[in-house]
Protein backbone atom coordinates (compact mmCIF):
# COMPACT_ATOMS: atom_id res chain seq x y z
CA UNK A 1 0.00 0.00 0.00
CA UNK A 2 1.26 3.46 -0.82
CA UNK A 3 2.57 5.66 1.99
CA UNK A 4 0.12 8.29 3.21
CA UNK A 5 3.00 10.69 3.85
CA UNK A 6 4.38 10.25 0.33
CA UNK A 7 0.91 10.58 -1.19
CA UNK A 8 0.25 13.79 0.76
CA UNK A 9 3.66 15.16 -0.17
CA UNK A 10 3.14 14.60 -3.89
CA UNK A 11 -0.44 15.89 -3.72
CA UNK A 12 0.50 19.09 -1.85
CA UNK A 13 3.57 19.74 -3.95
CA UNK A 14 1.58 19.12 -7.11
CA UNK A 15 -1.13 21.51 -5.95
CA UNK A 16 1.50 24.09 -5.04
CA UNK A 17 3.24 23.78 -8.41
CA UNK A 18 -0.10 24.03 -10.19
CA UNK A 19 -0.90 27.18 -8.23
CA UNK A 20 2.59 28.51 -9.04
CA UNK A 21 2.09 27.88 -12.75
CA UNK A 22 -1.30 29.58 -12.69
CA UNK A 23 0.29 32.44 -10.78
CA UNK A 24 3.09 32.65 -13.33
CA UNK A 25 0.60 32.82 -16.18
CA UNK A 26 -1.47 35.46 -14.38
CA UNK A 27 1.68 37.42 -13.51
CA UNK A 28 2.84 37.26 -17.11
CA UNK A 29 -0.50 38.58 -18.33
CA UNK A 30 -0.41 41.42 -15.81
CA UNK A 31 3.19 42.26 -16.72
CA UNK A 32 2.29 42.34 -20.42
CA UNK A 33 -0.55 44.76 -19.74
CA UNK A 34 1.62 46.92 -17.54
CA UNK A 35 4.45 46.84 -20.08
CA UNK A 36 2.03 47.84 -22.85
CA UNK A 37 0.87 50.84 -20.85
CA UNK A 38 4.37 51.92 -19.87
CA UNK A 39 5.99 51.33 -23.27
CA UNK A 40 3.10 53.06 -25.09
CA UNK A 41 3.79 56.02 -22.85
CA UNK A 42 7.48 55.88 -23.86
CA UNK A 43 6.57 55.80 -27.57
CA UNK A 44 4.45 58.89 -27.18
CA UNK A 45 7.08 60.76 -25.17
CA UNK A 46 9.79 60.01 -27.78
CA UNK A 47 7.53 61.16 -30.62
CA UNK A 48 6.60 64.38 -28.81
CA UNK A 49 10.24 65.09 -27.97
CA UNK A 50 11.17 64.93 -31.69
CA UNK A 51 8.72 67.68 -32.66
CA UNK A 52 11.31 70.35 -31.87
CA UNK A 53 13.98 68.70 -34.04
CA UNK A 54 14.82 70.02 -37.56
CA UNK A 55 14.97 67.47 -40.34
CA UNK A 56 16.63 68.33 -43.72
CA UNK A 57 15.08 66.54 -46.68
CA UNK A 58 18.20 67.19 -48.81
CA UNK A 59 20.49 65.40 -46.37
CA UNK A 60 20.90 61.68 -46.86
CA UNK A 61 19.33 59.53 -44.14
CA UNK A 62 21.67 58.59 -41.34
CA UNK A 63 22.33 54.96 -40.48
CA UNK A 64 22.46 54.51 -36.73
CA UNK A 65 24.76 51.77 -35.46
CA UNK A 66 23.36 51.32 -31.92
CA UNK A 67 21.27 48.23 -32.52
CA UNK A 68 20.55 47.85 -28.80
CA UNK A 69 18.12 50.72 -29.13
CA UNK A 70 14.61 49.17 -29.01
CA UNK A 71 12.83 51.93 -30.90
CA UNK A 72 12.73 52.69 -34.62
CA UNK A 73 12.07 56.33 -35.64
CA UNK A 74 10.84 57.45 -39.03
CA UNK A 75 9.97 60.97 -40.26
CA UNK A 76 8.45 61.99 -43.59
CA UNK A 77 7.10 65.24 -44.99
CA UNK A 78 3.67 66.01 -46.30
CA UNK A 79 4.65 64.72 -49.77
CA UNK A 80 5.40 61.29 -48.35
CA UNK A 81 9.17 61.69 -48.73
CA UNK A 82 11.15 60.09 -45.93
CA UNK A 83 13.45 62.70 -44.47
CA UNK A 84 14.75 60.69 -41.49
CA UNK A 85 14.89 57.14 -40.26
CA UNK A 86 16.95 55.56 -37.54
CA UNK A 87 17.15 52.11 -39.13
CA UNK A 88 16.89 51.87 -42.91
CA UNK A 89 16.17 48.14 -42.73
CA UNK A 90 12.92 48.80 -40.84
CA UNK A 91 10.29 49.86 -43.30
CA UNK A 92 6.82 51.07 -42.15
CA UNK A 93 3.90 52.51 -44.09
CA UNK A 94 4.49 56.18 -44.87
CA UNK A 95 0.84 56.95 -44.39
CA UNK A 96 0.56 55.97 -40.77
CA UNK A 97 -2.58 56.42 -38.69
CA UNK A 98 -2.11 59.06 -36.04
CA UNK A 99 -2.01 57.71 -32.50
CA UNK A 100 -1.38 54.13 -31.47
CA UNK A 101 -1.56 51.24 -33.94
CA UNK A 102 -0.14 47.74 -34.32
CA UNK A 103 1.49 47.17 -37.70
CA UNK A 104 2.27 43.81 -39.29
CA UNK A 105 5.67 43.71 -41.04
CA UNK A 106 7.98 41.10 -42.42
CA UNK A 107 9.71 41.12 -39.04
CA UNK A 108 6.51 40.53 -37.10
CA UNK A 109 4.10 42.90 -35.40
CA UNK A 110 5.29 46.34 -34.24
CA UNK A 111 3.64 48.81 -31.92
CA UNK A 112 3.60 52.27 -33.53
CA UNK A 113 2.80 55.79 -32.35
CA UNK A 114 2.48 58.54 -34.99
CA UNK A 115 2.22 62.28 -34.33
CA UNK A 116 2.05 65.27 -36.69
CA UNK A 117 4.42 68.21 -36.23
CA UNK A 118 3.54 70.94 -38.70
CA UNK A 119 3.94 69.47 -42.16
CA UNK A 120 5.88 66.44 -40.91
CA UNK A 121 4.78 63.07 -39.60
CA UNK A 122 6.85 61.52 -36.80
CA UNK A 123 6.48 57.80 -36.26
CA UNK A 124 8.08 55.81 -33.39
CA UNK A 125 7.82 51.99 -33.39
CA UNK A 126 8.83 49.12 -31.14
CA UNK A 127 8.71 45.36 -31.90
CA UNK A 128 6.04 43.44 -29.96
CA UNK A 129 8.50 40.58 -29.43
CA UNK A 130 10.68 42.91 -27.39
CA UNK A 131 7.70 43.84 -25.28
CA UNK A 132 6.95 40.19 -24.63
CA UNK A 133 10.56 39.60 -23.62
CA UNK A 134 10.39 42.45 -21.17
CA UNK A 135 7.12 41.14 -19.72
CA UNK A 136 8.51 37.59 -19.40
CA UNK A 137 11.63 38.91 -17.74
CA UNK A 138 9.56 40.90 -15.26
CA UNK A 139 7.38 37.86 -14.52
CA UNK A 140 10.46 35.68 -14.02
CA UNK A 141 11.96 38.21 -11.64
CA UNK A 142 8.76 38.01 -9.61
CA UNK A 143 8.48 34.20 -9.59
CA UNK A 144 11.97 32.77 -9.33
CA UNK A 145 12.15 33.23 -5.52
CA UNK A 146 9.07 31.04 -5.23
CA UNK A 147 10.68 28.32 -7.36
CA UNK A 148 13.64 28.29 -5.01
CA UNK A 149 11.20 27.72 -2.14
CA UNK A 150 9.73 24.52 -3.67
CA UNK A 151 12.42 22.17 -2.18
CA UNK A 152 12.12 23.99 1.13
CA UNK A 153 8.34 23.62 1.03
CA UNK A 154 8.71 19.92 0.16
CA UNK A 155 10.86 19.30 3.23
CA UNK A 156 8.53 21.34 5.41
CA UNK A 157 5.47 19.47 4.13
CA UNK A 158 7.24 16.12 4.73
CA UNK A 159 7.97 17.11 8.32
CA UNK A 160 4.50 18.55 8.97
CA UNK A 161 2.76 15.47 7.54
CA UNK A 162 4.97 13.27 9.70
CA UNK A 163 3.99 15.29 12.75
CA UNK A 164 0.33 15.01 11.78
CA UNK A 165 0.60 11.23 11.40
CA UNK A 166 2.50 10.76 14.65
CA UNK A 167 -0.69 9.98 16.66
CA UNK A 168 -1.41 7.09 14.29
CA UNK A 169 2.14 5.80 14.66
CA UNK A 170 1.84 6.12 18.44
CA UNK A 171 -1.44 4.22 18.36
CA UNK A 172 0.14 1.47 16.25
CA UNK A 173 3.04 1.15 18.70
CA UNK A 174 0.64 0.95 21.64
CA UNK A 175 -1.39 -1.82 19.96
CA UNK A 176 1.76 -3.71 18.90
CA UNK A 177 2.98 -3.76 22.51
CA UNK A 178 -0.23 -5.37 23.77
CA UNK A 179 -0.29 -9.00 24.81
CA UNK A 180 -2.60 -11.36 22.89
CA UNK A 181 -4.82 -11.64 25.98
CA UNK A 182 -5.31 -7.87 26.33
CA UNK A 183 -8.83 -7.07 25.12
CA UNK A 184 -9.30 -3.75 26.91
CA UNK A 185 -10.54 -0.85 24.78
CA UNK A 186 -7.89 1.39 23.24
CA UNK A 187 -7.83 4.65 25.17
CA UNK A 188 -5.11 6.53 23.30
CA UNK A 189 -5.71 10.25 22.75
CA UNK A 190 -6.05 10.50 18.98
CA UNK A 191 -7.17 13.25 16.57
CA UNK A 192 -10.80 13.51 15.55
CA UNK A 193 -10.09 11.96 12.13
CA UNK A 194 -8.72 8.77 13.74
CA UNK A 195 -11.45 8.39 16.35
CA UNK A 196 -13.78 6.38 14.01
CA UNK A 197 -10.92 3.89 13.50
CA UNK A 198 -10.35 3.62 17.26
CA UNK A 199 -14.08 3.16 17.91
CA UNK A 200 -14.26 0.42 15.27
CA UNK A 201 -11.18 -1.25 16.77
CA UNK A 202 -12.68 -1.11 20.26
CA UNK A 203 -15.92 -2.63 18.99
CA UNK A 204 -13.93 -5.40 17.32
CA UNK A 205 -12.02 -6.04 20.55
CA UNK A 206 -15.30 -6.18 22.45
CA UNK A 207 -16.77 -8.70 20.02
CA UNK A 208 -13.57 -10.73 20.08
CA UNK A 209 -13.57 -10.73 23.87
CA UNK A 210 -17.16 -11.93 23.90
CA UNK A 211 -16.35 -14.64 21.36
CA UNK A 212 -13.33 -15.82 23.35
CA UNK A 213 -15.37 -15.82 26.55
CA UNK A 214 -18.08 -17.84 24.84
CA UNK A 215 -15.45 -20.23 23.52
CA UNK A 216 -13.92 -20.71 26.96
CA UNK A 217 -17.36 -21.22 28.45
CA UNK A 218 -18.23 -23.67 25.69
CA UNK A 219 -15.06 -25.71 26.25
CA UNK A 220 -15.68 -25.76 29.99
CA UNK A 221 -19.32 -26.79 29.53
CA UNK A 222 -18.39 -29.44 26.99
CA UNK A 223 -15.70 -30.90 29.25
CA UNK A 224 -18.13 -30.97 32.16
CA UNK A 225 -20.91 -32.51 30.08
CA UNK A 226 -18.71 -35.18 28.52
CA UNK A 227 -17.03 -36.15 31.77
CA UNK A 228 -20.17 -37.87 33.12
CA UNK A 229 -20.99 -40.03 30.06
CA UNK A 230 -17.33 -40.95 29.63
CA UNK A 231 -17.17 -42.04 33.27
CA UNK A 232 -20.35 -44.04 32.73
CA UNK A 233 -18.86 -45.67 29.62
CA UNK A 234 -15.75 -46.61 31.58
CA UNK A 235 -17.91 -48.16 34.30
CA UNK A 236 -20.00 -50.06 31.76
CA UNK A 237 -16.84 -51.36 30.07
CA UNK A 238 -15.64 -52.64 33.47
CA UNK A 239 -19.01 -54.34 33.97
CA UNK A 240 -18.57 -56.11 30.65
CA UNK A 241 -15.14 -57.33 31.74
CA UNK A 242 -16.44 -58.55 35.10
CA UNK A 243 -19.59 -60.23 33.79
CA UNK A 244 -19.80 -63.74 35.27
CA UNK A 245 -22.02 -65.20 32.57
CA UNK A 246 -23.31 -64.53 29.08
CA UNK A 247 -26.66 -62.92 30.07
CA UNK A 248 -24.85 -60.46 32.37
CA UNK A 249 -22.30 -59.69 29.65
CA UNK A 250 -25.08 -59.16 27.09
CA UNK A 251 -26.93 -56.78 29.41
CA UNK A 252 -23.71 -54.86 30.11
CA UNK A 253 -22.96 -54.60 26.38
CA UNK A 254 -26.47 -53.28 25.74
CA UNK A 255 -25.96 -50.54 28.34
CA UNK A 256 -22.52 -49.81 26.87
CA UNK A 257 -23.99 -49.40 23.38
CA UNK A 258 -26.68 -47.06 24.70
CA UNK A 259 -24.03 -45.03 26.48
CA UNK A 260 -21.97 -44.84 23.28
CA UNK A 261 -25.00 -43.61 21.35
CA UNK A 262 -25.69 -40.93 23.95
CA UNK A 263 -22.06 -39.84 23.90
CA UNK A 264 -21.98 -39.79 20.12
CA UNK A 265 -25.14 -37.69 20.08
CA UNK A 266 -23.64 -35.30 22.64
CA UNK A 267 -20.49 -34.91 20.54
CA UNK A 268 -22.55 -34.35 17.41
CA UNK A 269 -24.66 -31.72 19.17
CA UNK A 270 -21.51 -30.00 20.43
CA UNK A 271 -20.04 -29.91 16.92
CA UNK A 272 -23.28 -28.52 15.53
CA UNK A 273 -23.39 -25.84 18.20
CA UNK A 274 -19.73 -24.95 17.53
CA UNK A 275 -20.50 -24.47 13.84
CA UNK A 276 -23.33 -22.07 14.71
CA UNK A 277 -21.29 -20.03 17.18
CA UNK A 278 -20.84 -16.29 16.42
CA UNK A 279 -17.56 -15.57 14.70
CA UNK A 280 -17.41 -18.83 12.76
CA UNK A 281 -17.30 -18.67 8.97
CA UNK A 282 -20.95 -18.95 7.89
CA UNK A 283 -22.07 -20.93 4.87
CA UNK A 284 -23.41 -19.00 1.91
CA UNK A 285 -27.15 -18.43 2.03
CA UNK A 286 -29.29 -19.74 -0.80
CA UNK A 287 -32.97 -19.92 -1.69
CA UNK A 288 -34.56 -22.73 0.34
CA UNK A 289 -38.09 -24.02 -0.30
CA UNK A 290 -39.73 -24.29 3.10
CA UNK A 291 -42.39 -26.81 2.09
CA UNK A 292 -39.89 -29.22 0.57
CA UNK A 293 -37.60 -28.87 3.59
CA UNK A 294 -40.44 -29.60 6.03
CA UNK A 295 -41.53 -32.63 3.98
CA UNK A 296 -37.96 -33.98 4.14
CA UNK A 297 -37.56 -33.47 7.91
CA UNK A 298 -40.99 -34.91 8.70
CA UNK A 299 -40.29 -37.97 6.55
CA UNK A 300 -37.09 -38.59 8.54
CA UNK A 301 -39.05 -38.61 11.82
CA UNK A 302 -42.10 -40.65 10.83
CA UNK A 303 -40.44 -43.85 12.07
CA UNK A 304 -39.78 -42.24 15.46
CA UNK A 305 -43.41 -41.07 15.62
CA UNK A 306 -44.75 -44.48 14.60
CA UNK A 307 -42.68 -46.23 17.29
CA UNK A 308 -44.54 -44.23 19.96
CA UNK A 309 -47.91 -44.24 18.22
CA UNK A 310 -47.81 -40.46 17.69
CA UNK A 311 -49.78 -38.89 14.86
CA UNK A 312 -47.51 -36.55 12.86
CA UNK A 313 -49.32 -33.94 10.76
CA UNK A 314 -48.38 -31.15 8.36
CA UNK A 315 -50.67 -28.13 8.06
CA UNK A 316 -49.88 -25.29 5.67
CA UNK A 317 -51.62 -22.52 3.79
CA UNK A 318 -51.58 -22.55 -0.01
CA UNK A 319 -48.32 -21.20 -1.32
CA UNK A 320 -44.76 -22.16 -2.11
CA UNK A 321 -42.43 -20.13 0.08
CA UNK A 322 -38.69 -19.64 -0.31
CA UNK A 323 -36.31 -18.08 2.21
CA UNK A 324 -32.67 -17.01 2.03
CA UNK A 325 -30.89 -19.36 4.43
CA UNK A 326 -28.26 -22.03 4.97
CA UNK A 327 -30.28 -25.13 4.11
CA UNK A 328 -28.24 -27.54 6.28
CA UNK A 329 -28.58 -25.31 9.35
CA UNK A 330 -32.29 -24.78 8.77
CA UNK A 331 -32.76 -28.54 8.44
CA UNK A 332 -30.93 -29.02 11.77
CA UNK A 333 -33.18 -26.41 13.43
CA UNK A 334 -36.39 -28.11 12.31
CA UNK A 335 -35.04 -31.59 13.10
CA UNK A 336 -34.12 -30.60 16.67
CA UNK A 337 -37.53 -29.06 17.28
CA UNK A 338 -39.37 -32.05 15.84
CA UNK A 339 -37.17 -34.50 17.75
CA UNK A 340 -37.88 -32.69 21.02
CA UNK A 341 -41.61 -32.63 20.32
CA UNK A 342 -41.70 -36.40 19.59
CA UNK A 343 -39.57 -37.33 22.61
CA UNK A 344 -41.62 -35.31 25.09
CA UNK A 345 -45.06 -36.18 23.64
CA UNK A 346 -46.53 -39.26 25.33
CA UNK A 347 -47.57 -42.29 23.32
CA UNK A 348 -50.80 -41.81 21.42
CA UNK A 349 -50.34 -38.04 21.23
CA UNK A 350 -50.04 -35.79 18.20
CA UNK A 351 -47.47 -33.39 16.74
CA UNK A 352 -48.37 -30.83 14.06
CA UNK A 353 -46.01 -28.84 11.87
CA UNK A 354 -47.81 -25.73 10.56
CA UNK A 355 -46.76 -23.15 7.95
CA UNK A 356 -48.71 -19.88 7.77
CA UNK A 357 -48.07 -16.41 6.32
CA UNK A 358 -47.86 -13.84 9.12
CA UNK A 359 -47.38 -10.04 9.06
CA UNK A 360 -45.80 -9.97 5.57
CA UNK A 361 -43.49 -12.75 6.71
CA UNK A 362 -43.78 -16.47 7.38
CA UNK A 363 -44.43 -18.50 10.52
CA UNK A 364 -43.46 -22.15 11.07
CA UNK A 365 -44.74 -23.72 14.29
CA UNK A 366 -44.45 -27.18 15.84
CA UNK A 367 -47.26 -27.99 18.28
CA UNK A 368 -47.32 -31.08 20.49
CA UNK A 369 -49.61 -32.61 23.14
CA UNK A 370 -46.82 -33.11 25.66
CA UNK A 371 -46.43 -31.67 29.16
CA UNK A 372 -45.30 -28.25 27.90
CA UNK A 373 -42.82 -25.94 29.62
CA UNK A 374 -43.73 -23.69 32.57
CA UNK A 375 -43.59 -19.96 31.79
CA UNK A 376 -40.70 -19.37 34.22
CA UNK A 377 -38.51 -21.91 32.40
CA UNK A 378 -39.19 -20.89 28.80
CA UNK A 379 -36.17 -18.62 28.52
CA UNK A 380 -33.79 -20.86 30.46
CA UNK A 381 -34.36 -23.83 28.17
CA UNK A 382 -32.27 -22.04 25.52
CA UNK A 383 -29.21 -22.14 27.81
CA UNK A 384 -26.58 -24.75 27.07
CA UNK A 385 -26.88 -28.05 28.94
CA UNK A 386 -29.98 -26.86 30.77
CA UNK A 387 -32.34 -29.69 31.68
CA UNK A 388 -35.55 -29.20 33.64
CA UNK A 389 -36.00 -31.09 36.85
CA UNK A 390 -38.47 -33.93 36.85
CA UNK A 391 -37.95 -34.73 33.15
CA UNK A 392 -37.31 -38.40 32.47
CA UNK A 393 -36.31 -38.10 28.82
CA UNK A 394 -32.56 -38.35 28.24
CA UNK A 395 -30.78 -35.65 26.28
CA UNK A 396 -27.79 -33.35 26.15
CA UNK A 397 -29.56 -30.08 26.89
CA UNK A 398 -28.17 -28.62 23.66
CA UNK A 399 -31.09 -29.01 21.24
CA UNK A 400 -32.78 -25.68 21.91
CA UNK A 401 -29.41 -23.91 22.29
CA UNK A 402 -28.62 -25.01 18.74
CA UNK A 403 -32.05 -23.83 17.59
CA UNK A 404 -31.47 -20.39 19.15
CA UNK A 405 -27.97 -20.07 17.64
CA UNK A 406 -29.23 -20.96 14.14
CA UNK A 407 -32.22 -18.61 14.46
CA UNK A 408 -29.99 -15.72 15.59
CA UNK A 409 -27.61 -16.24 12.67
CA UNK A 410 -30.52 -16.14 10.21
CA UNK A 411 -32.31 -13.20 11.86
CA UNK A 412 -35.28 -15.34 12.94
CA UNK A 413 -37.37 -15.06 16.11
CA UNK A 414 -38.06 -18.11 18.30
CA UNK A 415 -40.93 -18.14 20.81
CA UNK A 416 -42.38 -20.77 23.15
CA UNK A 417 -46.08 -20.68 23.88
CA UNK A 418 -48.73 -23.10 25.18
CA UNK A 419 -50.33 -25.03 22.36
CA UNK A 420 -54.06 -25.37 21.82
CA UNK A 421 -53.86 -28.96 23.13
CA UNK A 422 -52.19 -27.83 26.41
CA UNK A 423 -48.79 -28.90 25.16
CA UNK A 424 -45.98 -26.71 23.77
CA UNK A 425 -45.96 -24.62 20.61
CA UNK A 426 -42.56 -23.56 19.26
CA UNK A 427 -42.91 -20.80 16.68
CA UNK A 428 -40.21 -19.68 14.20
CA UNK A 429 -40.89 -16.27 12.64
CA UNK A 430 -39.34 -15.54 9.24
CA UNK A 431 -39.44 -11.75 8.63
CA UNK A 432 -40.18 -10.37 5.20
CA UNK A 433 -36.49 -9.45 4.78
CA UNK A 434 -35.47 -13.14 4.53
CA UNK A 435 -38.24 -14.21 2.16
CA UNK A 436 -36.81 -14.90 -1.29
CA UNK A 437 -40.16 -15.53 -3.01
CA UNK A 438 -43.78 -16.12 -2.21
CA UNK A 439 -45.79 -17.73 -4.96
CA UNK A 440 -49.38 -18.56 -4.15
CA UNK A 441 -50.63 -21.87 -5.46
CA UNK A 442 -54.13 -23.34 -5.29
CA UNK A 443 -54.89 -25.51 -2.29
CA UNK A 444 -54.90 -29.22 -2.96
Amino acid sequence: MRSIRRKLLFALLGAMLMALLLGAWATYQVEVQQADVLLDYHLRQIALALRDQAFDAAAPPRLRADYDFDYSIQVWNQDGVTIYYSYPQHVFPNRAQLGYTTVQTGEGPWRVFAAQSGAEIIQVAQPMSRREQLAAHAAWQSLWPFLLLVPVMGGLIWWLVGQGLEPIARLARAIAQRSPAAMEPVSEAVPTEVQPLVRALNELLSRLQAALQAQRQFVADAAHELRTPLAALQLQAQLVERAANEPARSAALTELNLGLKRSARAVQQLLTLAREEPGTLPAAFENVRINALIDFVVAQHRGQAAAKGIDLYISRAPGDYEVKADEASLRTLLANLLDNALRYTPAGGAVTVAVQPRDAGLSVSIDDTGPGIPAQDRQRVFDRFHRREGVDESGTGLGLSIVKAIADRHGLAVSLEPSAASGLSVRIEFPASVLAASKATPAA
